[in-house]
């Protein structure tokens, strides 16, 4: 009986370290992400729309997605920013 409850503990524990910290963290950066979002940042969104921030609001960003296109998203809906390109002389003859 003690065993088995020694396992169920240490299944507890692996489940917090391996599962629920690594989503905390990762909420965590993503909340952060999304209120450090200034006008004329370049994002991403969770459905996959390029777009560039224009106005934001309390819990509504209006992104340009094309000339003169603007959409009105929540701002949870903003998955990450957009990387920056890589210029092609810090890129390697093999992989250009």
């Amino acid at each position: 009986m003690v065993y088995a409850i020694a396992w169920f503990a240490l299944l507890f524990v692996a489940f917090y370290v391996f599962v629920v910290r690594p989503q905390r963290r990762q909420v965590t950066a993503h909340r952060a992400f999304v209120a450090s979002l200034e006008i004329g940042d370049e994002v991403i969104t969770a459905g996959g729309l390029y777009g560039t921030v224009r106005a934001l609001r309390d819990d509504v960003v209006e992104l340009e997605v094309a000339d003169g296109v603007v959409v009105r998203m929540a701002r949870a809906a903003i998955a990450r920013p957009v990387a920056a390109p890589v210029p092609a002389e810090d890129l390697d003859d093999e992989t250009a």
